[in-house]
C-alpha cells in the first residue's frame, strides 16, 4: 500500500522499518522538527529522520499539522493510510480524512487501559503484572478509536519504561505488517473500545520525579522504574542531589522512624530507608555530577549516618 508515516522517537524506527521490509510504499516520513539538546543545545533531529532518510525515504517537518499548508501537502500525496507510532501530536479531523483506510496507530498498552502519553510508565506505576500492545485506527479522540489487534505480554517486576518501550514497539511493528493486508481487503474489522473500562495517562513533569518518602516503599521503588529515563527519581542528602537507579522493597520493616530517614544497611548492603510504609533499600544510585554506584559503596562513604532523604514531605 502507499502510505504516509507519522512519528518521531528511537522506538518508532522499528515499525518504519518494517513496513519499508514488508514492501509498502511510503511516500512521506512525517516528523517532529529538530529540537535542540545536549549541553550545546545543537538543532538535532529525531531518530525518525535519521532513519528515514538512511531508507532514502522523502521527509517533511511540519511545525504544527494544523497549518493548512501542510495538510494540503499531505493530501497531495494520496495515501491509502497513515500510520502513526509516537508522532508527538495530536491528528485533527481535516488530517485524519486525508487517507482512505485512516490511520492506524501503534499504543503499547492493553486499550482501553493507559491511553495518553506514557502508557507504559502508568502500567509499572500501577503493578499491572501483564501489559502489551495495540493497533487501533485513530480517531479524534485520545486513543479511543477502534481495535484491530492486540498482544498480550507480561510485564516483569523489574520492567524500566524506557528499554520495555522499545520491546512493545518490536512486537507492535511485527503486528501492524500481520493486520495491514486483511484491514485493507476488509476481512478485519475494528471493534470498539470499551470506554468504561478507560485509563488515562499524562504527560511527565521534571517534578514527578522528586521522591515523597511518606509515600510506601512498593510505590517509590515502582517510580524508579517507571521514570527511566525520564525524568528519573531524585532526592537530597545532606543537600546533595542524587539520582535512585535501583531499589528493593522490605514491606516488613514497621520502623517508628519518620519517612526518609536513613535506618541503617539493608540486607543487599545498600542505605535502608524508611517509607510512609515500609523500608527501601537503595541499590545503586548517582550522586549529581559522579557516575552511578551500589548504594552499599555510597553508603560506605559516607561520613555522617544520621538525617533524612529530602526534602522532607510537608
Amino acid at each position: 500500500m502507499r502510505m504516509i508515516f507519522l512519528g518521531s522517537p528511537a522506538f518508532a524506527v522499528y515499525p518504519l522499518e518494517a513496513l519499508v521490509d514488508a514492501g509498502h510504499t511510503i511516500a512521506a516520513v512525517i516528523t517532529q522538527p529538530d529540537r535542540p539538546a545536549g549541553r550545546e543545545r545543537r538543532p538535532t533531529p529525531p531518530p525518525v529522520k535519521l532513519a528515514a532518510q538512511a531508507l532514502g525515504l522523502p521527509v517533511l517537518q511540519p511545525e504544527t499539522l494544523r497549518d493548512p499548508v501542510v495538510v494540503e501537502q499531505l493530501a497531495a500525496l494520496q495515501p491509502d493510510v497513515g500510520v502513526v507510532a509516537a508522532y508527538g501530536e495530536i491528528l485533527r479531523k481535516n488530517v485524519l480524512a486525508i487517507p482512505p483506510l485512516g490511520y492506524l496507530n501503534i499504543h503499547p498498552s492493553l486499550l482501553p487501559l493507559h491511553r495518553g502519553p506514557t502508557p507504559v510508565a502508568g502500567a509499572i506505576l500501577a503493578g499491572d503484572t501483564e501489559t502489551g500492545v495495540s493497533i487501533m485506527r485513530l480517531d479524534p479522540g485520545m486513543d479511543s478509536g477502534p481495535i484491530l489487534a492486540q498482544a498480550v505480554v507480561p510485564l516483569p517486576p523489574d520492567a524500566r519504561a524506557g528499554p520495555f518501550t522499545h520491546e512493545l514497539f518490536h512486537l507492535g511493528a511485527r503486528l501492524l505488517v500481520e493486520v495491514l493486508a486483511p484491514y485493507a481487503a476488509g476481512a478485519l474489522i475494528p471493534r470498539p473500545q470499551d470506554h468504561s473500562q478507560a485509563t488515562l495517562t499524562r504527560l511527565l513533569r521534571k517534578e514527578d520525579g522528586q521522591v515523597d518518602w511518606s509515600a510506601p516503599a512498593l510505590h517509590i521503588e515502582r517510580m524508579l522504574r517507571a521514570y527511566d529515563p525520564w525524568p528519573g527519581a531524585f532526592t537530597t542528602w545532606h543537600g546533595q542531589s542524587l539520582r535512585l537507579l535501583a531499589a528493593a522493597v522490605h514491606p516488613d520493616r514497621a520502623e517508628s522512624e519518620a519517612p526518609g530517614t536513613l535506618l541503617g544497611r539493608g540486607p543487599s548492603g545498600g542505605p535502608l530507608v524508611a517509607t510512609g510504609s515500609g523500608a527501601l533499600e537503595l541499590l545503586e544510585l548517582q550522586p549529581a555530577g559522579r557516575r552511578a554506584l551500589r548504594g552499599a559503596d555510597w553508603l560506605n562513604g559516607l561520613r555522617e549516618r544520621q538525617g533524612r532523604f529530602g526534602p522532607a514531605p510537608a
